[in-house]
């Protein structure tokens, strides 16, 4: 139970945050649930994945994604019967489901929203690294006062530090073109362990990110493409390490900045 200016508050639960996220909370839960979310940057992270996901199985499966799950696929969620019908944590279990798929899909269908670079071939990437990559971008760069961790004025001590937790040798490419400019970096993590997280800012304040984390395969890959809404993502592997650049940029200027990275990190 939370205490507020008025006293004692409802606590915030798992349903009310699906509700949410889907638009269907009741107006006077909303400044809870946001209050909530404001002082847990964690279960916002969280939330932020889940609303990446959901563009990414829109984008992917149109319309099908609010149809009622099939009476074949119904059994393992009759558990769950006590939920009404129609509320938005049931499609959210839809869309777990629908998630499973994806992953299997995505090696076949031609990689949903990613596309190969210069008609080049490679693995696909998976659903999840993408909607980390952009959830992550999304929560830290609207951040104010803490949108990083370390600030480029100790470079030394962040290329260390990450380099150690990440298990891999770590640098902090430059980026020049668009003007953007290394802000700091923190450590983030993810289902398959620590991430590291580059900010960028040009002269007009907006913001691009590469997001990091250790890769299993380490043979390269061409870069493909990812969007989600107005933001864009180049994802590709190389040297062990699975790497995304995340902004609300145009294709060409995002293509160039991740070859700027690609080249500073291959230098």
């Amino acid at each position: 139970m939370t205490t507020g200016a008025n006293g004692p508050q409802t606590p915030v639960t798992e349903a009310d945050l699906h509700a949410w996220l889907d638009g269907e909370l009741p107006e006077e839960r909303r400044a809870s649930v946001e209050r909530h979310l404001a002082d847990h940057p964690e279960e916002a992270r969280r939330i932020e994945r889940y609303r990446a996901q959901r563009a990414l199985l829109s984008h992917s499966f149109g319309p099908l994604i609010d149809q009622p799950v099939p009476d074949r696929l119904t059994p393992p969620f009759e558990a769950r019967a006590s939920l009404p019908v129609g509320t938005g944590r049931l499609r959210f279990w839809a869309m777990a489901l629908a998630a499973s798929l994806l992953v299997f899909l995505a090696g076949g269908a031609g990689g949903w929203l990613l596309r190969d670079r210069a008609g080049l071939r490679g693995d696909p990437p998976t659903a999840a690294f993408i909607a980390d990559a952009v959830a992550a971008h999304r929560v830290f760069t609207v951040e104010v006062r803490h949108p990083i961790e370390i600030g480029v004025d100790q470079e030394a001590h962040l290329v260390a530090w990450l380099s150690k937790r990440i298990g891999k040798p770590m640098r902090c490419p430059k980026v020049t073109r668009g003007g953007y400019a290394l802000m700091g970096g923190r450590l983030l993590a993810d289902a398959d362990g620590p991430v590291a997280l580059y900010m960028y800012e040009d002269a007009a304040g907006r913001r691009i990110t590469l997001y990091i984390r250790p890769s299993p395969n380490t043979a390269g890959t061409a870069f493909r493409f990812a969007q989600d809404g107005s933001l864009r993502a180049l994802y590709w592997r190389d040297n062990g390490l699975a790497l995304a650049v995340t902004g609300d940029l145009d294709r060409a200027t995002l293509s160039g900045i991740a070859e700027e990275v690609y080249g500073a990190l291959n230098s």
